[in-house]
């Protein structure tokens, strides 16, 4: 063993340079895909808006009348039938004033309520969002008309002589020779439709390929006469407006060229989901969306509600805003703007629950085009101290400590005292669980403490 002299080693310390600090992993960031274009020669929108609103007068005009009768004592609101079928009486008191028949009533009515000019409650109507911005928002007229192409077959029903499952093909198969039409930009005679026709049927059997378990008997072909099908569903997308039928060919509108290629766009932006998240169930897709830039969220909410219909997709949002979860329940709501108007009916009725009510208040006020510095003034106080701990609770589950602290700035309350007693006042369930957070985050020991002895106190019921 040898000893040495410190001063004599050959070992020299290097002085400890600092590391530069390592990036946080950040998400990918989705491609932007340049906004689509519709094909050349397509009327602009306030044209197509327009030749909408021609198209529906008719429906838009029972559902004034609808709006501005009333009944029951209620403003805007008319008893029907279980399912909002018009009543006789009502029917018949419609037809004496607006100068009409009681089956074009009847009709009209069904039209306005497949266009969602008409909301129906169990047994009570009433005028509908989309009628309250029928003459100044052009694309709420045109949700109109989608909603009433996409349901051309209920606008006229099959007839009674044919088959139910070939009546199910037929509608199934419709897509692609509205497809067809679109791309050909004029006239197809009908012979070559029909061809199309049973060659879509042809191969939507073969794609089922349903193979019956156990011995079963020979089948015998059955010979189906598919141009009574034909007619059937051309005569129905020429009722809602979507083509036109002359002696022995079909041609489609311009509206209806647009629908077809709005319902292209949805499935090419459907299929280009940037985080893989289209398949999960509402609260799925929000979580994975949580750490998502906005923009990159906002094309996955587009992306996740392109796959699926309206109703549902705003069912789904409103079912996980109503979670434990706080960060879900914002989120929710974010998704639910880049749904916009057909949204509003679920939105307005979710404002009655407390859990929901200032994200229902503050998204509505956005809906009718408050500035977004002034939505917060719908807010009651006490509501305004409810979103400031639900959304303190979500910082303190999924974010950092300076957020919690930073975010006592966003309170109404001009004092910290003001702040804790009004917090205790409106029972947010996750009262406790925020104050425990922000003292341990809070650097002033003073205020840490008094928040910790607030949080006592709602644990124990104290005052």
């Amino acid at each position: 063993m040898t000893s040495r002299n410190p001063r004599d080693s050959r070992l020299r310390l290097v002085r400890p340079r600092p590391l530069a600090p390592v990036p946080a992993a950040e998400p990918p960031r989705a491609r932007r895909r340049p906004a689509p274009r519709p094909p050349e020669g397509t009327p602009a929108p306030a044209q197509l808006a327009t030749m909408a609103r021609k198209g529906l007068a008719a429906a838009a005009r029972i559902a004034r009348w609808a709006g501005d009768t009333g009944s029951g004592g209620q403003q805007n609101v008319l008893r029907t039938a279980p399912g909002g079928v018009l009543t006789p009486d009502i029917a018949e008191r419609a037809a004496a004033q607006l100068e009409l028949t009681p089956q074009q009533v009847r009709t009209d009515w069904d039209t306005a309520r497949l266009a969602g000019l008409i909301e129906v409650h169990g047994d009570s109507a009433r005028a509908g969002w989309r009628l309250r911005a029928w003459d100044r928002d052009d694309s709420a007229v045109l949700r109109g008309w989608v909603a009433l192409f996409d349901a051309w077959s209920l606008v006229h029903p099959a007839p009674a002589e044919l088959a139910p499952a070939a009546v199910a093909e037929v509608i199934e198969a419709v897509p692609q020779l509205l497809s067809v039409l679109q791309l050909s930009q004029g006239p197809l005679p009908l012979p070559q439709l029909l061809d199309l026709l049973e060659q879509r049927v042809t191969e939507l059997r073969d794609e089922r390929c349903e193979i019956p378990y156990g011995p079963q008997a020979e089948p015998v072909p059955a010979e189906t006469d598919s141009a009574p099908l034909l007619e059937w569903a051309l005569t129905g997308l020429a009722a809602v407006g979507a083509l036109t039928l002359d002696a022995d060919q079909a041609t489609m509108t311009p509206l209806g060229s647009w629908a077809v290629w709005v319902k292209l766009e949805q499935i090419i932006v459907a299929a280009q989901s940037p985080a893989g998240n289209i398949e999960q169930h509402a609260e799925g897709m929000l979580r994975g969306c949580a750490r998502l830039r906005p923009n990159a969220a906002r094309a996955e909410y587009r992306a996740w509600l392109a796959a699926r219909p309206v109703g549902s997709a705003v069912t789904e949002l409103l079912d996980a805003a109503r979670g434990d979860d706080s960060l879900l329940r914002g989120l929710a709501f974010e998704a639910l703007r880049v749904v916009g108007a057909p949204a509003e009916p679920d939105v307005r009725a979710a404002s009655d629950e407390l859990l929901l009510r200032p994200y229902a208040l503050i998204w509505l006020a956005e809906h009718e085009g408050y500035d977004p510095e002034d939505v917060h003034t719908v807010l009651t106080r006490e509501e305004s101290t409810w979103l400031w701990v639900d959304t303190a609770a979500a910082v303190a589950d999924h974010g950092e400590a300076t957020l919690l602290v930073r975010h006592l700035e966003a309170a109404v309350q001009p004092t910290i005292p003001q702040l804790l007693a009004e917090i205790r006042a409106v029972g947010h369930p996750r009262t406790v669980q925020v104050l425990v957070a922000l003292a341990a985050a809070h650097p002033d020991p003073a205020l840490a403490k008094a928040v910790r002895r607030a949080a006592f106190q709602v644990h124990t019921g104290g005052a």
